[in-house]
């Protein structure tokens, strides 16, 4: 029992383990895909500006190619997260399987092992009834 106690208790510490890589995974895509968000409000703000001044019309195509720049490392590094949020993903279902058929497992042994402790009970019953059973018996018949 030992044993198997111990291993159910790495498995839910690997299950909460990738569950907690899951969220820092999340929390990354959240956080480029704000990123991204911000780059297009910049943008709009500096398309706004650059109509303002000569200066500004100027600049602006040498501005917009460094965003794209940025956008295009941005949107890579969302599809790399996405790989590893799939991964991860696959991980954590692998883990709450095999989780799953040891606390089965558990449960299982713990029923027959309860089956089994209530056999010998009922068969210690048994037993005492049938001494009763015998010695009023005898009773009888010595009186």
């Amino acid at each position: 029992m030992k044993k198997q106690d111990t291993l159910l208790r790495l498995r839910r510490f690997r299950v909460d383990e990738l569950k907690r890589r899951m969220g820092t995974i999340e929390g990354m895509r959240a956080d480029v895909e704000h990123k991204l968000a911000d780059l297009d409000e910049s943008v709009a703000r500096e398309r706004q500006r650059a109509g303002d001044t000569d200066i500004g019309r100027l600049a602006f195509p040498s501005f917009l190619k460094s965003i794209e720049i940025r956008r295009d490392k941005l949107k890579d590094t969302l599809r790399d997260i996405e790989r590893e949020r799939a991964a991860c993903q696959e991980e954590l279902t692998e883990a709450f399987q095999e989780l799953k058929s040891l606390e089965f497992a558990q449960e299982q042994q713990e029923k027959r092992l309860a089956e089994i402790e209530a056999r010998r009970s009922q068969s210690r019953l048994d037993e005492m009834a049938l001494v009763r059973h015998l010695r009023k018996h005898a009773l009888r018949n010595t009186a």
